[in-house]
C-alpha cells in the first residue's frame, strides 16, 4: 500500500515583485538599523539597573556587552535571511526567464 503524505507539499509560485512587496522588504531591512542600537540600549539599561540593585559596577558593563552580542547576533540572522530570500527570488526569476525563452522559441 503506498504511503500518502497527510499534508501535501505546497508548490506556490513566487510572487512577482510589486510596490507593496518592495515596501515590506525595505521595512525588514530597516529593522536591522534599529535593532542593534536598541539591543545595546536595553542591555545597558538592564545592566545599570542591576548594578544599582547589587552595588556592583561590572554588571553594567556585562549588560552592555550582552546587549551588543545579542544585537549583533540578531542583525546577522536577519541579514542572512534577507540574503537567502533574495537568492531564492533570483533563482526563481532565472527559471521563469528560461521557461519563457523556451516557450517563445518553439
Amino acid at each position: 500500500m503506498p504511503y500518502h503524505r497527510p499534508i501535501p507539499e505546497s508548490q506556490t509560485r513566487p510572487k512577482a515583485p510589486g510596490g507593496v512587496q518592495n515596501l515590506v522588504e525595505a521595512e525588514k531591512l530597516l529593522q536591522i538599523a534599529f535593532l542593534l542600537p536598541s539591543a545595546v540600549l536595553i542591555g545597558w539599561l538592564g545592566g545599570a539597573w542591576l548594578a544599582h540593585i547589587f552595588h556592583q559596577k561590572w554588571i553594567m558593563i556585562a549588560g552592555l556587552l550582552l546587549g551588543c552580542a545579542s544585537g549583533l547576533m540578531m542583525v546577522i540572522r536577519q541579514a542572512m535571511d534577507a540574503e537567502k530570500k533574495a537568492s531564492k527570488q533570483d533563482a526563481a526569476a532565472a527559471i521563469s526567464e528560461k521557461g519563457n525563452s523556451e516557450n517563445h522559441h518553439e
